[in-house]
């Protein structure tokens, strides 16, 4: 409880805030390149509002703070082992990434309203393509994109809890 206790709140909004943009500038600008199709905010967003211009707002609004709130435990991360760097914050960005390719994509096709299942494919209601392994149906390069986005967020915030 020390660990968060002593976590520097002004620094986890301001250091979460650019490594979220970073990340953010890395996955939506490979998806606006058609590197891959995988939209982290849309597929956020439409979990929570049906019409596509609504989902995207308020997708965006959660995935912001979503960064702040892993922000938050990244800080607590480094406060708790007591090291921080930015070659560790990679290394947690990227196990960071894994845990988003092999657990969390997998899931969200099974509580996403609007995300077909694997299984069932897609419905009248359920118009999203589901992820597939690693998000491979959002494109062959949707890991590796995935990967370096969230390895330059971990290193944004490893540099930034360490200075």
């Amino acid at each position: 409880m020390s660990a968060l206790l002593s976590i520097d709140l002004e620094a986890v909004l301001v250091w979460g805030a650019v490594a979220t943009l970073a990340m953010s500038a890395i996955l939506e600008g490979t998806r606006r390149l058609h590197w891959s199709r995988m939209s982290l905010p849309f597929l956020f967003g439409t979990a929570m509002a049906e019409r596509s211009t609504t989902a995207s707002l308020v997708g965006f609004l959660a995935y912001a703070l979503g960064g702040w709130l892993f922000a938050l435990l990244y800080f607590w991360l480094f406060e708790t082992i007591g090291v921080s760097s930015a070659p560790l914050g990679f290394v947690v960005g990227l196990l960071h990434g894994v845990w988003l390719l092999v657990v969390f994509l997998p899931l969200l096709a099974v509580v996403h309203p609007r995300m077909a299942t694997p299984r069932t494919g897609l419905t009248r209601t359920r118009r999203l393509e589901p992820p597939g392994l690693a998000g491979t149906n959002y494109g062959t390069r949707t890991p590796a994109i995935t990967l370096v986005g969230q390895a330059v967020y971990g290193t944004i915030l490893g540099f930034g809890h360490a200075w």
